[in-house]
């Protein structure tokens, strides 16, 4: 298949999106020169010039960013880093340095304060009254595009002029979530983003994946980030990263929670007040911003585009199900480093204008949906074809064989081409649905579950006393342990059943209320059959390992007993017998007594969190 024409529609995206195509008089091909050392293995460059790069400095100005000093193609070590930020800190009463928390290697996570009144910690800050954006950087620490963004913009609020950001708003900016990964840097890192020179690496010293740990929330940094959400309180959280995949316009493309997720109305304001300004003041500015792109077939662009419906364990699903309006940045890792560096800075700046001017609006829908509490909770989602299909702006390319794979594969030429309306297909079809528990019962022996839920802010009670209640539980079977480790656990997955239990809970049980804010949040982590519970994520599997046994000799005689007390029992073993593959397993058969025996463990495969009605 090839799809290498430009249509006359396509001509016309080329000659108004930003874009130059450097060709000779003779050849549709760009001529470009190489930028980086992969440039002679990615596909071409198309050159690009807008209003943002008024941004730059010279780079003999005194307050250049190590980005600017170095033509644009670099970004600092994390020790330059707060070497530069340092002096700017010292420079202004707005700003002030912080520590969220360290690193295993015992790095600093630092967080950058600015606000007109100078606040140096979460109370003054708040005090002010005034909407809160966390912007943070490097949580994949070799996509890096937001730490250089943010230093520009901050430079600019101090010395050019741009201090009438913080009349009506504040800025948390975290420069480089990922420390430990942000200093295993080489030119050899991300070979299929273009620049900066050395980047970072992807997951962090202990080979874990930021951005899929804010559910279950084992790293440190996580935890140190998590609790610095719940003491600042940001009103609107950007987190900045480079997409990979295929090649296309968009150079900035953004993306938050759908509206059948669980923060509707923040939603909507997202989607009819924040986009519409983004992508206004991106547009103005020489950019072409885009919803996330994420192809169904990286080969076919004909089949459509996926919408993404993430779940807590991104930053982006974290955010819907918390209820704090989270924007998930992917610049388009093809384009150069200073054109995705100013793209960013042009978002930032222009999202504290929009919480500036919108902010009664965008409070009233976080408020909205931190207090919903819908009596019906979706935990997984079916894929379903969207009603409305996606114009979208792509590069043309072929296909080739590979002598070398075998396979077909894609040669982009650089040349803007629009795909009309392209089906998008997402996950927006309910699948498993439970019904909203007034309270969870969390037996006072599983630790980690309960810090683990303590550090996400979830509130929590502790029964003083025992207290008999008639609860839900529930029970397992054909429990699917995965093969290998992901992210540092052994996730299962398991059938379950439910079942009413009277019982007495014993003093020290924590009791979570689901009327909280936090209680969409507490209900995917608790819930067995979310695919982000922490059931899942193996906090739970000591529940799947059997400690006690009986002994054949033991329960020979104790299975003869059984049957010549209990007919109805003898009409139920007749009746299993009749199964070949049972009657001809002596082991199922001495179990299948074990198991109906006073004495076989009455918690195994039981999940310990017990349900409210």
């Amino acid at each position: 298949m090839r799809l290498t024409s430009l249509s006359a529609i396509a001509l016309l995206a080329a000659s108004t999106s930003g874009y130059c195509l450097e060709a000779d008089q003779t050849s549709t091909t760009p001529q470009l020169a190489n930028t980086y050392i992969n440039d002679d293995i990615l596909p071409p460059i198309i050159a690009w010039h807008g209003g943002s790069e008024s941004l730059i400095l010279a780079a003999d100005s005194k307050w250049a960013t190590p980005f600017e000093q170095n033509g644009l193609k670099t970004s600092p070590s994390y020790d330059e880093t707060f070497a530069w930020l340092d002096n700017l800190v010292a420079e202004s009463e707005m700003l002030k340095k912080v520590s969220i928390g360290k690193s295993p290697q015992g790095r600093e996570i630092w967080m950058i304060v600015a606000s007109k009144e100078g606040a140096e910690d979460a109370t003054t800050l708040a005090d002010n009254g005034k909407p809160t954006l966390l912007v943070q950087a490097g949580i994949h620490s070799g996509e890096i595009d937001g730490k250089d963004a943010g230093m520009m913009l901050l430079r600019d609020m101090v010395f050019n002029g741009k201090a009438e950001l913080l009349d009506n708003a504040n800025l948390l900016f975290v420069p480089i979530f990922s420390v430990d990964g942000h200093e295993r840097s080489t030119e050899y890192n991300r070979v299929n983003q273009r620049g900066p020179v050395n980047m970072g690496w992807r997951t962090t010293a202990q080979n874990l994946n930021l951005n899929r740990d804010y559910a279950k929330a084992d790293t440190p940094e996580m935890q140190h980030m998590l609790r610095a959400i719940n003491v600042w309180q940001p009103d609107l959280y950007i987190d900045v990263h480079v997409t990979d995949g295929i090649d296309y316009q968009y150079d900035v493309t953004f993306g938050y929670n759908l509206p059948q997720g669980k923060s509707p109305s923040i939603y909507h304001w997202l989607e009819s007040s924040y986009r519409p300004k983004i992508e206004s003041a991106l547009s103005e500015q020489g950019h072409i911003p885009g919803p996330l792109v994420f192809a169904i077939d990286n080969t076919d662009i004909t089949k459509g585009m996926s919408l993404w419906n993430a779940s807590p364990r991104f930053s982006n699903g974290y955010g819907d199900a918390r209820h704090l309006p989270t924007i998930l940045i992917e610049n388009h890792s093809l384009k150069p480093f200073k054109q995705r560096v100013l793209g960013t800075y042009v978002m930032l700046e222009s999202s504290l204008k929009a919480i500036a001017d919108d902010s009664t609006k965008l409070k009233s829908a976080i408020q909205q949906d931190k207090y919903r509490y819908s009596p019906r909770v979706t935990l997984t989602w079916q894929q379903e074809q969207q009603a409305q299909g996606w114009d979208f702006k792509g590069i043309g390319y072929t296909l080739e064989q590979s002598a070398i794979s075998g396979n077909e594969i894609v040669r982009w030429n650089g040349l803007p081409q629009l795909y009309p309306n392209l089906p998008v297909i997402g996950g927006t079809k309910a699948d498993i649905k439970v019904s909203r528990p007034d309270a969870y019962y969390i037996p006072s022996q599983w630790q980690e579950v309960i810090e683990r839920l303590s550090v996400h802010g979830i509130r929590m009670t502790t029964l003083d006393k025992p207290t008999q209640l008639k609860l839900q539980q529930y029970q397992f079977s054909n429990p699917s342990f995965n093969n290998s480790d992901y992210e540092g656990r052994q996730q299962v997955k398991a059938e379950v059943t439910s079942q009413a239990v009277d019982v007495k809970l014993p003093a020290g049980t924590v009791r979570i209320d689901t009327k909280q804010p936090l209680g969409d949040l507490a209900i995917l982590l608790l819930e067995p059959q979310s695919p982000d519970s922490l059931f899942q994520w193996g906090f739970f599997n000591p529940i799947f390992t059997r400690t006690e046994y009986i002994e054949n000799y033991a329960v020979e005689p104790l299975a003869a007993k059984m049957l010549k007390d209990d007919p109805a029992l003898q009409a139920e073993f007749d009746k299993a017998l009749t199964d070949p593959e049972f009657a001809a397993n002596p082991r199922a058969r001495l179990r299948w007594f074990y198991e109906r025996s006073p004495y076989f463990d009455n918690q195994y495969l039981k999940y310990p969190v017990l349900r409210g009605n």
